[in-house]
C-alpha cells in the first residue's frame, strides 16, 4: 500500500511490483490508459467486474500525486 492510497499496492510477485489495484492483476498504468485513450468510468466498470468506481479515482489521484513529486527528464519543454 502506498501512504495515503490504500487502494493502491505493490507485490513484487504481482506484474514485478507496479502499482496496482487492491493487490489484483489490474495495474494503475492500464486504467490511466485506457482513460488517456477515451474509455469511460463505466467501460472499465464492465470490462473488469472486481474494479469499483473508487478504484478509479484512486488511480487518478496517484497519478496526480506522483507527478506532483517526481521531476520528469522525459518531457521535453516544448
Amino acid at each position: 500500500m502506498f501512504e495515503g492510497h490504500p487502494r493502491i499496492t505493490s507485490d513484487p510477485e504481482i506484474l514485478g511490483g507496479k502499482p496496482i489495484i487492491r493487490g489484483m492483476r489490474i495495474r494503475v498504468a492500464d486504467v490511466l490508459g485506457y482513460l488517456a485513450g477515451g474509455e469511460t468510468r463505466e467501460s472499465l466498470l464492465e470490462e473488469f467486474d472486481e474494479l469499483e468506481d473508487e478504484d478509479i479515482t484512486a488511480a487518478l489521484r496517484f497519478a496526480a500525486y506522483i507527478v506532483s513529486i517526481e521531476p520528469s527528464s522525459q518531457v521535453a519543454a516544448e
